[in-house]
């Protein structure tokens, strides 16, 4: 019996704590509603499901390879180019490559570390909440950055709120050590991440591709890029 409950719970993708108030929320909806107009129990059951499946938290496995950059997010691939970083990074003026992933209603919402390193910065800008796959998104939405000291560089991820979006969470903190794939946030409800690079990154994705957060290889240093950077810090 116990190996049956076992391989059950195991099939079970875990619910992040986060979720646990809206899924009692709308359960407890559920119940009450449900006994004044019984098809509305049915509609809040749906609801409750459905709040469980987007706070879901599977288990990534994150490939070992300090060279490479993995997605901070499961979504779509919607913009690759260079643009400045936005001031409150402290990137600098300069353009650097950005990869950036929106996520639906439907994608897990669980944001993990690109890359291993040392969090030396995380700043919070209130803004707007415009369709976070527009590119003005970048600049005028509610966002919450953070970078990580890679030993390539620093490494930029912006969290960004969208329409739906009305609450971003970073539950890592300054000075702390991560490593790539480590979870450190989540948006609520549909949002976007973008990723700022150092130069000497190779692409590895394309437009329209589906990212898996933790797993997809964004871009990759390559080893003349690395030397050259390391060199500069020596």
């Amino acid at each position: 019996m116990s190996t049956i409950a076992d391989s059950i719970r195991n099939s079970l993708v875990p619910i992040h704590k986060e979720g646990y108030p809206f899924i009692a929320i709308a359960g407890f909806l559920a119940l009450v509603l449900g006994s004044l107009w019984s098809p509305l129990f049915w509609i809040f059951a749906i609801l409750t499901a459905w709040v469980a499946y987007f706070f879901r938290d599977p288990s990534r496995v994150t490939p070992i390879d300090d060279r490479l950059v993995v997605s901070p997010a499961d979504g779509r691939i919607s913009a690759i180019g260079q643009i400045v970083p936005p001031p409150e990074l402290e990137l600098g003026t300069q353009p650097l490559d950005r990869v950036s992933i929106f996520m639906n209603v439907f994608n897990c919402h669980v944001n993990r570390m690109p890359m291993g390193g040392q969090i030396t910065r995380i700043a919070y800008t209130p803004g707007k909440f415009l369709n976070a796959e527009l590119d003005k998104a970048s600049e005028h939405n509610e966002r919450n950055s953070v970078v990580v000291n890679t030993r390539y560089g620093p490494v930029g991820v912006v969290q960004i709120a969208g329409l739906i979006a009305r609450r971003i969470v970073c539950w890592s903190k300054e000075g702390q050590d991560m490593t790539a794939g480590e979870r450190f946030g989540l948006i609520r409800f549909g949002s976007r991440l973008d990723v700022y690079l150092p130069r000497g990154t190779s692409s590895r994705v394309a437009l329209g591709q589906t990212a898996i957060a933790g797993e997809t290889v964004l871009a990759v240093f390559e080893e003349g890029g690395a030397q050259e950077l390391l060199s500069r810090v020596d």
